[in-house]
């Protein structure tokens, strides 16, 4: 007879959410929010609260390696409420450096209860880039390397998910030329399923998103090739700016402040990566749905996609990008825009001068049609 203690029943979600006071219909709006989120029909809307409401909690490790923090951050100012309430708040009782009320021998001690009790159970969340570099001594914690942490908490972890660009694909820490040999998390770690949620930082929601999914569906999210949630990465932000229509006019602002600006025109001339970086921005946005850097007047910086930081200037245009098969350059395009708005106005015309005589035949023909019929 085993001499373990069973882990202790977890509660479910729905009883944190009612134990903090939120409402049935909090708890509801919340379920709604993240079920179209997560690109499910209104249909899911039961499942996923059914999930809620009956599933324990999941139990999570969040570790912090090279980052700043901004994942964290992101993820606490979501438009709900219970995002940073319930999820994080639940998470924090388990393992993260940043928010959890414990620390040194405590902290530690609080992360190695996690990882037995709850053995292949629990999710594993990273936070930042590990430094490989000179044997890990640039970021060490209780005497272990950030290696040596990451393997430890991995081992058991049933799925893996690198929040932000740092763990995602390196982030700047990883830029040429790269002193700590930071790597992201995906190359560390094999033999376990890892998520990509790149960013800097990813848009709460799309976090919040992606462990509503894991707790629903018990399984990771439909992911694309580069290991990222198909529901928030699936689209350019180029697909969906708003100001798509004047860049496919052939308008753009040359310059930050001029005319062109102020009247709200494309920004790929001042170096806007959107057309080549695959993220939710222009749909869901931040603080409550309320902007994203584009509405803001300033162009995307790319920050999701790999080697962004080494992909080019910021403010420098990108040379070519795939697209609609004419698109290649802001010059190009506009070209083609004008081309195209030229040769229709000119096609317009022709049409109606063809219309106007077939009219005219018709009706002098209808003219000697009458005629001769008088005449008869």
């Amino acid at each position: 007879m085993s001499n373990e203690l069973a882990p202790p029943k977890q509660p479910t979600y729905y009883e944190e959410v009612q134990r903090k006071g939120y409402s049935r219909r909090d708890f509801l709006q919340f379920v709604s929010m993240m079920t179209a989120f997560i690109g499910l029909e209104n249909t899911s809307i039961g499942q996923v609260a059914k999930a809620l409401e009956t599933k324990p909690r999941v139990p999570v490790i969040w570790l912090h390696f090279q980052e700043c923090t901004c994942c964290s951050e992101s993820f606490i100012r979501s438009s709900h409420p219970i995002v940073a309430d319930i999820l994080l708040d639940k998470i924090s009782l388990d393992y993260t450096e940043t928010l959890m009320a414990a620390s040194g021998f405590q902290a530690e001690e609080a992360m190695q209860n996690t990882m037995k009790k709850y053995k292949g159970e629990y999710i594993l969340c990273v936070e930042g880039s590990v430094p490989v570099g000179a044997d890990g001594v640039y970021c060490m914690i209780g005497g272990k390397t950030s290696m040596q942490i990451l393997e430890e908490a991995a081992a058991n972890a049933k799925a893996i998910i690198a929040w932000g660009s740092c763990a995602s694909n390196g982030c700047v820490q990883s830029a040429k030329p790269n002193p700590t040999k930071a790597t992201p998390i995906h190359k560390l770690i094999k033999g376990k399923p890892v998520i990509k949620v790149p960013g800097c930082p990813p848009i709460g929601e799309v976090m919040a998103g992606v462990i509503v999914h894991l707790v629903t569906f018990d399984r990771i999210p439909e992911l694309d090739r580069l290991g990222r949630p198909k529901a928030f990465y699936s689209k350019r932000v180029h697909d969906t700016c708003y100001r798509r229509p004047f860049y496919d006019a052939g308008l753009y602002v040359e310059s930050f402040d001029d005319e062109n600006a102020k009247k709200g025109y494309c920004l790929y001339k001042v170096g806007c990566k959107g057309p080549s970086t695959y993220n939710a921005c222009g749909v869901m946005k931040w603080n409550n749905g309320t902007s994203f850097p584009i509405q803001a007047g300033h162009g995307c910086i790319g920050c999701s996609e790999e080697n962004y930081w080494d992909n080019g200037r910021i403010y420098e245009r990108g040379s070519s990008f795939a697209g609609f098969g004419i698109e290649a350059t802001a010059d190009t395009v506009g070209k083609v825009a004008l081309g195209v708005t030229a040769a229709a106005l000119a096609g317009h015309v022709i049409a109606t001068n063809v219309r106007k005589k077939k009219l005219i035949r018709d009706l002098e023909q209808e003219g000697k049609q009458s005629e001769h019929e008088l005449k008869s």
